[in-house]
Order: C-alpha cells, then structure tokens, then sequence
C-alpha cells in the first residue's frame, strides 16, 4: 500500500526508538496508474491508510509525492474538498505537465488550488513521473503564503 506506516514504531518519546531515530513513516515505491479505475482504488487506499495511521488531533497531513527527475509534491484535501499542492522549487518543472492535465492556470506562486474534480486526473497525469509516496504530518501546505499562518 502506498504511504505505509511502520507499525511498529511506537508513539512514546521515552521508548528506545525516537521519532528522532527512526521515521515514522517510510516512502513507498510508486506503482504507475493508468486508468481512472486505478486512480480510485489507490485513493481508496490511501485514505484507510490515513485513518488507520493518522491521528485525528493531528494537522498538516497529505501526500508526498517523490519524483524521479527530482523534487516533490505535497497533496492534501482541505474540507471544503480542494486539492492543495504544495511544489517544491526543485520540482516547479512539472507545473506545465499539472496545468495540461488538470485544465488549470499555473498560480504565481508553488501552491495550487485546485477543485475535487480534477484529483483524478492529476493523478493519472503525475502518475509515470513518480518514484515514491510518503504520509506527511505537520506540513504547512502553504499557509503562511495564504496568510493563515500557525
């Protein structure tokens, strides 16, 4: 499954592994996605992942996609059912590639928005392009460039 956890990482800080010492979640290699069909079962997939991993007082949680030319993408769902990427610099090449796929403009800055709709093909679109995902805590997805700062 994509994102895993290390399950048995325990959750204290005084056990004998850290979250210093040892990741608490680990990168998982990327199986290429080629139909629409493929996209939802992974989304599936990732979402149980997510609820059986992710505690639900914590904030920041999406999706690092890793890839193969370098850089990576941060996804997260908002609320309100938007798409949010975060772009690396080292990845800002693939913003044509998400602005063809989606139908979208390329926003000035790393951060897009984009609607639920276009989670799907997103996906499809990225999908040859990565190496590995990871389950991400803590990220700010953009919120201090949105001026929603912590």
């Amino acid at each position: 499954m994509q994102g895993a956890a290390d399950s048995n990482i325990p959750d204290t800080a005084d056990s004998p592994a850290s979250a210093e010492e040892r990741p608490r979640f680990r990168p998982r290699p990327w199986e290429h996605l080629e139909t629409p069909y493929d996209v939802e079962v992974w989304i599936e997939e990732h979402n149980r992942s997510m609820q059986d991993n992710i505690r639900a007082t914590e904030t920041g949680v999406g999706i690092c996609f890793t890839l193969a030319e370098g850089g990576d993408i941060y996804m997260q769902t908002s609320a309100d059912g938007a798409v949010v990427l975060d772009v690396t610099p080292e990845a800002a090449w693939v913003s044509p590639l998400i602005s063809a796929a989606t139908g979208c403009e390329t926003p000035a800055s790393s951060l897009w928005i984009l609607p639920d709709d276009k989670l799907i093909q997103l996906i499809v679109g990225l999908s040859s392009l990565v190496a590995s995902t990871l389950l991400v805590v803590g990220h700010d997805f953009g919120l201090r460039r949105r001026g929603m700062g912590r």
